[in-house]
């Protein structure tokens, strides 16, 4: 089998590359530069969006973060990270909330836009408010537990872990009780340090 990851260290291919070293299955990996080289019609051809992450698993593409976690879990069913009988309704509800209210919440407040501080406002907009999605997430994790579907590490700790770690790192997210243990159980997961390790080898150096 032939998987190719397209990616840039900064960018959300960090979430793909820590889902990637947590299947183990061996990939390639292709680094593109932002501007010209991930807008080449050669990368077009396999992402319209012209957008990092992207992989190719024997001629197949898939796109977004969300769905190459949730891909690779089923792909590589040896791997473990895919929802067991009766984990598949918390396996997919937050992961698509941290996919689409989440990331459409810390998107807008990463540029200043705000809803008006309506009702009407929060009911048409999927994600009512950043706090909202961030009490969501906290409700999740409320009496301890340790991941997603309960006691058991899957792909959406992964993309769900990853927005919870970002919005920490870089104060998108607001704080809520629970945030910051969960992020740190994550973040000692061996393929998780193995991914950091390996994209910061990629990141630019100064001069």
């Amino acid at each position: 089998m032939e998987l190719v990851f397209y990616t840039n260290p900064m960018s959300r291919g960090r979430i793909a590359r820590w889902m990637l070293e947590e299947v183990g299955a061996p990939y390639e990996t292709k680094v593109l530069a932002y501007g010209p080289e991930m807008k080449s019609p050669a990368f077009l051809a396999l992402n319209p969006m012209g957008k990092v992450p992207t992989i190719v698993h024997d001629g197949q593409v898939v796109t977004e973060a969300a769905a190459i976690c949730a891909y690779l879990a089923m792909a590589f069913p040896e791997a473990g990270l895919a929802p067991e009988p009766g984990e598949h309704a918390d396996f997919f509800r937050w992961m698509f909330l941290a996919a689409g209210p989440g990331e459409a919440a810390i998107t807008n407040a990463a540029f200043g836009f705000e809803l008006p501080d309506t009702p009407e406002a929060r009911g048409r907009a999927g994600y009512g408010s950043l706090d909202m999605v961030a009490d969501a997430l906290a409700a999740m994790l409320a009496d301890g537990r340790p991941h997603v579907c309960g006691t058991r590490f899957t792909a959406a700790d992964v993309y769900v872990g990853a927005q919870i770690q970002f919005g920490l790192q870089f104060g998108t997210l607001p704080e809520r009780p629970g945030f910051a243990d969960y992020a740190k159980r994550l973040g000692s997961r061996p393929a998780a340090m193995r991914a950091v390790e390996l994209d910061n080898a990629l990141m630019p150096r100064d001069g």
